[in-house]
C-alpha cells in the first residue's frame, strides 16, 4: 500500500499531461471560437479605439460571455500590430492583425502577411483623427447646440441603462444631447455590431444608385447554378428572406460563431448553405445573409483595391464620417454584418444621412426613395423587418404604437446597440453600450421619453 500514493500521482500527473497535449494539439471548436473572439475584440478596441487590452478583455469579452472565456489571457504586439489569445495560457491560440483603414482581422496560418499585402493594395487609408474643430457646429464640428430637457433624460442612469458608453441626440439636424460612459467620450469609436448591417444596406444602394446593381437580379452566384439557390433575388438577400439556412443562435458553435471566428471566406461559407424555403416566403434573420450581399457588392468592382476603398471614398468622407472603420474577413470581404466602428457623432452622421432620405448637404447619394425602401415593411418578417437591412420593431414594440410616429425605424446591434430614426420628427437616437439582454434593458424607454419631450 505505501507505493500506491505515488502510483496514484503519478496516473494524475499522466492524465493531466493527456488533457493539456489533447488541448494544445485537438482542441475542441468552441475553445478556438472563444480564443478568435477574445482575439478580435481585444485588437479592434486596443489598436482602433486605443484602449487598454487588459480592461478590453475583462470588461468586453469575459464580464458578458460564456464561462470559458474567464480562462482566457490575451497577449499584444504592438510592432507587429497583432494580438494573441490563448485558452489557459496555451490552448487554442487564435490571432487577430490590425491594417490600417481596415481595422482587425482573425488570422490562421500565413494569412497575416496576405491580409498586410492586400491594405497596401488596397490604399484604403488610415481614418483621420476624429477630434473636430469644438467652435463649429454639428455636423462638421463637435460643439452642440444642447437642448437642457434632452441632456436631462439622457444623462438619466435608469433610461441611459447599464453599460452605458455613449449616447447623442439629433433633432432637426443639430446634436441637442450627448453623454458617455466613464472611459469613453466623443473621440472614442466604438462597435455597431448588426448595426453594421444597416451600412452595408446602403452601400448596396450606392451601388444601385451608380447602376452596378439591380434588386430583382437573381442567379447571384456560380455556385448556385442549378438548383433553386439560383431563384434567390439581391431583394430576397437584404429582406433576409432568401431561404437560405443559416443558424443564428450564439453561445455555442453555430453557424454564427464558425462564420465569424473559424472561417477566412465568411461570404463562401454563408453560400455554401442550402434552401430551407422557397426564396421570399420566409423571414430568416442572418448574418451570413449580410456577409454574402458585402461579397455582391464588392464584386461589382473589377478591382478589388477599389472595392476595399469604397466605403470610405463613396460613403464615410463625403459624411465626413472620419472615425468610421469597416472590417474584412481573411479573404478581404468586409464583415459588413457585424464589424463597424465608428464615434457616436459618426454613428450620427450614418443616421442624419437617413433622415435626410440619402442626401446629404443637398447632394443625393442614394436613388430617390432607397430609404423609403429600405423601412418598407416585408410580408414574411410579419412587419418586423424592413426590405433591406432595418428593423421596424424593437422589444416588441412596433413603428406606428404608442408615441412612436408610423416612420419609425431602427438600427440594431448586439449588447446594446441601437439607432431609432424618426423622419417625420427629424430625430435620431443613438445609444452605444455592453449591455447585454440578461440585464433587461428596454431602450425603448429612452426613445419614447426623448419623444415625448418634443410634443
Amino acid at each position: 500500500m505505501k507505493g500506491l500514493p505515488k502510483k496514484l500521482g503519478g496516473s494524475v500527473v499522466a492524465a493531466l499531461a493527456a488533457i493539456a497535449g489533447w488541448l494544445a494539439f485537438f482542441p475542441p471548436e468552441l475553445l478556438i471560437v472563444g480564443d478568435g473572439y477574445a482575439a478580435k475584440i481585444v485588437c479592434s478596441n486596443v489598436f482602433i479605439a486605443g484602449r487598454d487590452p487588459q480592461a478590453v478583455l475583462a470588461e468586453d469579452v469575459q464580464a458578458p460571455g460564456h464561462p470559458l472565456l474567464k480562462f482566457v489571457s490575451v497577449s499584444v504586439d504592438r510592432n507587429k500590430q497583432m494580438v494573441t489569445a490563448r485558452m489557459f495560457g496555451f490552448a487554442a491560440p487564435a490571432r487577430a492583425f490590425y491594417r490600417p483603414g481596415l481595422g482587425c482581422t482573425n488570422t490562421r496560418g500565413g494569412s497575416a502577411q496576405a491580409l498586410a499585402d492586400s491594405a497596401r493594395a488596397g490604399d484604403v487609408g488610415v481614418a483621420a483623427a476624429s477630434a473636430h474643430d469644438p467652435n463649429v457646429n454639428w455636423p462638421d464640428g463637435s460643439k452642440a447646440d444642447i437642448d437642457p430637457t434632452i441632456q436631462t433624460i439622457v444623462e438619466d442612469a435608469g433610461l441611459a441603462g447599464p453599460g452605458i458608453r455613449a449616447i447623442a441626440v439629433i433633432k432637426d439636424g443639430r446634436l441637442v444631447a450627448e453623454t458617455y460612459g466613464p472611459g469613453f467620450d466623443r473621440d472614442t469609436p466604438l462597435l455597431g455590431w448588426s448595426m453594421t448591417k444597416s451600412v452595408t444596406g446602403t452601400l448596396v444602394g450606392l451601388r444601385i444608385a451608380e447602376g452596378r446593381m439591380d434588386l430583382a437580379r437573381a442567379n447571384l452566384l456560380p455556385a448556385w447554378n442549378g438548383d433553386d439557390r439560383a431563384k434567390i433575388t439581391l431583394a430576397d438577400l437584404l429582406a433576409m428572406q432568401s431561404g437560405l439556412a443559416f443558424n443564428e443562435d450564439y453561445g455555442d458553435v453555430t453557424d454564427v460563431t464558425r462564420m465569424l471566428y473559424l472561417e477566412s471566406d465568411m461570404a463562401g461559407f454563408a453560400a455554401s448553405k442550402l434552401l430551407e424555403k422557397q426564396p421570399g416566403t420566409r423571414f430568416s434573420y442572418s448574418t451570413g445573409t449580410t456577409t454574402l450581399l458585402s461579397r455582391l457588392w464588392m464584386e461589382t468592382f473589377e478591382d478589388p483595391a477599389e472595392a476595399l476603398a469604397y466605403p470610405r471614398k463613396a460613403l464615410f468622407s463625403p459624411l465626413g464620417m472620419t472615425s468610421a472603420v469597416m472590417e474584412t474577413d481573411a479573404s478581404g470581404t468586409f464583415v459588413g454584418s457585424s464589424y463597424m466602428y465608428a464615434t457616436a457623432q459618426d454613428w450620427a452622421r450614418f443616421a442624419e444621412f437617413l433622415l435626410e432620405d440619402g442626401s446629404w448637404k443637398g447632394r443625393a447619394l442614394l436613388p430617390k426613395e432607397y430609404v423609403s425602401f429600405m423601412r418598407t415593411p416585408t410580408a414574411a418578417s410579419g412587419g418586423d423587418y424592413g426590405s433591406a437591412q432595418i428593423w421596424l420593431q424593437e422589444n416588441g414594440i412596433r413603428a406606428g404604437t404608442g408615441n412612436f410616429p408610423p416612420d419609425t425605424f431602427w438600427m440594431l446591434g448586439h449588447d446594446g446597440q441601437a439607432i431609432m430614426l424618426v423622419p417625420s420628427l427629424s430625430l435620431a437616437v443613438v445609444r452605444l453600450g455592453l449591455t447585454p439582454s440578461r440585464t433587461g434593458y428596454d431602450v425603448q424607454k429612452l426613445n419614447a421619453r426623448i419623444i415625448e419631450a418634443l410634443d
